[in-house]
């Protein structure tokens, strides 16, 4: 399950805005996957963690780095989120809690927050996907955003799988 002793959440409302609008990003900027749901831009990479696996005991570890940017009119608030970890023999896990990283961002439109976390597993190879469930505290109005599917890769598996 995701591992809150990798967290580094990053709030950048302090950060200049860039003018509204959509923007191109130079290629070493984007995300390995992206996916937007109601003007909230959600973006992911994930990293094998060598350091912390050990191969021999079936023992695998990623972090992966989340981005979500508020790209609407108004503001959100991120309350709760839902992961369902898919290992290489295709168990699955879910994940439910509160905020992200102990935290529950308000992003006004054009913030952006950012937040480090991790998972095992005992295969070496899975994915990702999540929900981030959220709310406009200006109407009161809750929706849910996707978190896009994302690979967890690593050197000890044969090929590429995802």
């Amino acid at each position: 399950m995701p591992d809150d002793d990798l967290k580094t959440g990053r709030d950048d409302r302090s950060a200049p805005r860039e003018p509204r609008g959509k923007r191109a990003r130079p290629a070493e900027e984007r995300a390995g996957y992206e996916q937007t749901t109601r003007d909230v831009r959600v973006s992911v990479r994930s990293y094998f963690l060598a350091d912390q696996s050990r191969p021999d005991d079936n023992h695998f570890v990623w972090a992966y780095r989340v981005r979500i940017e508020n790209e609407g009119q108004a503001p959100v608030k991120l309350l709760r989120r839902t992961w369902h970890i898919t290992d290489a023999r295709g168990r699955t896990q879910s994940v439910h809690g509160p905020g992200v990283v102990g935290e529950q961002p308000l992003l006004d439109p054009g913030q952006s927050f950012e937040y480090t976390s991790g998972t095992p597993l005992d295969t070496p190879s899975g994915f990702m996907v999540g929900t981030y469930h959220m709310t406009n505290p200006s109407s009161g109005e809750d929706f849910d955003v996707a978190v896009p599917a994302f690979s967890l890769d690593s050197p000890h598996q044969d090929g590429r799988v995802h």
